[in-house]
């Protein structure tokens, strides 16, 4: 721990600490790095260190060296001690020194072998040269804008006994003021807060978060320009300077008027989630996962369910939203109270909402879809009982803390599909320990009370926050690749995670974790992998019909029909998506009280036609030339049996009069 002391001997003091990874280059005659000319093995560590700051009018960039798992010592600050050697050979290269970073903050803080120091008014002249040549510290100036100061160097190579060598000089009788010279980046539009963890790298009260989600290797490719996020809840404050010039097509879908901003006194939500989505990073702001994304604030503050909602869903198809993050859904019960009753309530998801984000889902961006994400739920609770966050055409979004493990509030259950990071709370009932920050750094309510008297706020979390940061991250893969479907993003995604806490994630032998997902998210491999992505080949997709319930959209490989209670399937129609012309589908039913039925077309309704009558098994199958390249595989859930599969036209669950009522049903389609 080296400190800074500012406002002489009785000021306040910052700590620094000594970052384990990260090194200061230094090139002579202030040359850029990227330009000198090095040593094969040292242009290696150059190119393949990311940059964190750099100080070009001085001629210094800060690196974060790769871990170099080859090195026989164990030491955190091996490979960046071993990559300070290799440098300091290079001719071009001044110095390749250590970096110190704000202790609470994790701001770079750059020191030089420069002193600032200020003597007490009335001190002759020669007594204060006097203490300068006891400390062999060389005058570089004598300032005009305080009496006795001067600008000091100590020898070369001092390196980070400056700090010391402070100390002593503060001590002296003589002295009013002494510090070091510490250089900070000054921050222009684009950085991200210290406290902005869930983001990158940083240090927190002395402690190093790495429980990101590497958004500054996304933003080499994409920043999310050209992409609009729709923010549907409480309103925006769309005053804020952090989303000036980029608002569009706002809306409030419960007064139905074109002004989005908070009405109410606790309208703070909304425009915190519109910060984590897409801020732009002004100065010593806040800044989003997709800072250069449109923002389409949408206010929502009817109840669950209402005509407002699915209004929401069609407003922002139709004006060209391209993501819509949703950071709301049915009441949660109490995350601490395990025998809360609310755990276990459970909440479908209405005909009208349900049908407004099909529209969405089909309609928006063209035709290609809008990508929906849900947070999860903040009860500690069974996603299954939630019907928004478990429809399986959306993203639910889980949270993941800034050690890397679950959000003690964060709600699971085979829906969640991905984790982003939020913030967390200590429980010692469930052995729980205490977060190392206090949230997400995020846009607060400008001149009005909001979660802070500022116009940002460090506390915000819970899968609230998580949803607009995964929003984000859609919006960065959408622009680097805008032929995506919805589909295509959740399985760039599941491509895409981080497999935290893999003891305690519980992973499947499919990679899932009931609390994670897939995992959290690396938003550079997701926006990279979204870059690269085709489509792989033909897909079989559709609509299945539930009694009570309504139709229901089928996606390649994944469930329909995830009810608690479970609702039994009445019957659906399927059709290949992306298919040559030399393959085509058919499908049967088999229908209690009426038998086997088989589709005339494809994409027509095959199945009971109320729930008088229920649907006992189907088969599918692939006609034409190119069917033998492909398997047709399908699994049925099956009443009090479990599941069942089948492929290529045999039946799954019964082709007979008797049998197991089919409750859910999964199709993938596979090149041979």
């Amino acid at each position: 721990m080296y400190k800074v002391k500012f406002g002489g001997k009785k000021g306040k003091s910052i700590n620094l600490v000594e970052s384990p990874d990260m090194v200061a280059i230094r090139t002579k005659d202030n040359q850029d790095l990227s330009k000198i000319q090095v040593s094969r093995a040292s242009r290696e560590i150059i190119q393949d260190s990311a940059t964190i700051v750099e100080f070009p009018e001085a001629g210094v960039t800060v690196k974060r060296i790769n871990q170099n798992n080859e090195l026989e010592s164990t030491s955190e600050t091996a490979s960046r001690d071993e990559a300070r050697a290799t440098l300091k050979q290079e001719d071009d290269i001044r110095f390749a020194g250590r970096v110190l970073q704000d202790a609470k903050s994790g701001a770079v803080m750059l020191y030089t072998e420069n002193f600032f120091v200020k003597f007490k008014d009335a001190v002759p002249e020669a007594d204060c040269l006097a203490v300068l040549e006891k400390y062999n510290l060389r005058i570089k100036d004598k300032l005009v804008f305080a009496p006795n100061s001067w600008f000091v160097e100590a020898a070369e190579g001092t390196g980070l006994e400056v700090f010391g060598i402070a100390e002593k000089i503060l001590a002296e009788k003589t002295v009013e003021y002494c510090h070091p010279e510490i250089v900070q980046e000054r921050r222009y539009k684009g950085a991200i807060h210290p406290l902005q963890w869930h983001l990158a790298k940083t240090v927190i009260e002395g402690k190093a978060v790495d429980a990101g989600v590497n958004i500054e290797a996304a933003w080499k490719i994409s920043r999310g320009k050209g992409m609009t996020i729709a923010i549907v809840d409480d309103g925006v404050d769309i005053e804020h300077p952090e989303f000036a010039g980029r608002i569009v097509h706002p809306r409030d879908v419960t007064l139905g008027s074109d002004d989005p901003r908070p009405k109410e006194t606790d309208d703070n939500h909304g425009t915190a989630c519109a910060g984590v989505a897409c801020a732009a990073g002004l100065n010593d702001g806040a800044i989003g996962a997709a800072p250069e994304a449109n923002l389409m604030p949408i206010r929502l503050r009817s109840g669950l369910g209402s005509m407002a909602e699915a209004n929401a869903f069609v407003w922002a198809a139709d004006h060209g939203a391209d993501v819509i993050s949703c950071s709301w859904g049915p009441t949660d019960g109490d995350w601490w109270d395990l025998n809360h009753p609310l755990h276990k309530k459970a909440t479908p998801l209405p005909d009208s909402s349900r049908l407004a984000m099909e529209y969405a889902l089909t309609k928006g961006r063209g035709g290609r879809g809008c990508v929906i994400l849900f947070a999860a739920g903040n009860g500690n609770e069974d996603t299954k009982f939630d019907g928004y966050a478990s429809n399986p055409a959306v993203i639910a979004v889980a949270a993941s803390n800034d050690t890397g493990v679950r959000s003690v509030y964060s709600d699971y259950g085979s829906a969640v599909w991905v984790a982003f990071p939020s913030g967390d709370f200590a429980y010692k009932p469930f052995k729980h320990p205490k977060p190392i920050s206090d949230g997400i750094r995020t846009t607060d309510r400008v001149k009005k009370p909001g979660y802070s008297p500022e116009n940002y706020t460090d506390t915000f979390g819970g899968t609230s926050s998580a949803c607009p940061g995964m929003a984000g991250v859609v919006a960065l893969m959408l622009a680097a690749n805008p032929n995506l479907s919805p589909t295509d993003v959740k399985e760039i995604i599941r491509q895409s995670c981080v497999k935290i806490d893999k003891d305690g994630g519980e992973y499947d032998e499919h990679g899932h974790s009931i609390y994670y997902g897939y995992g959290r998210i690396d938003a550079g491999l997701a926006v990279e992998n979204a870059r690269k992505f085709t489509t792989a080949g033909p897909s079989v997709e559709g609509t299945v019909k539930f009694v009570r319930v309504g139709q229901l959209r089928l996606q390649a490989g994944e469930w329909a029909g995830n009810f608690n209670p479970p609702k039994k399937v009445l019957g659906f129609a399927l059709r290949l998506k992306g298919a040559p012309e030399g393959l085509k589908l058919r499908y049967r039913t088999n229908i209690s009280g009426a038998g086997i039925a088989e589709s005339q077309t494809e994409g027509a309704y095959c199945g009971a036609l109320n729930g008088r009558r229920s649907l006992l098994g189907f088969a599918l199958a692939l006609d034409g030339p190119d069917a033998a390249k492909f398997d047709l595989e399908y699994a049925a859930k099956l009443k009090g049996t479990g599941e069942a599969t089948a492929k290529n036209g045999a039946f799954v669950g019964t082709d007979k009069k008797t049998g197991a009522v089919v409750e859910g049903m999964r199709v993938v389609l596979r090149k041979r």
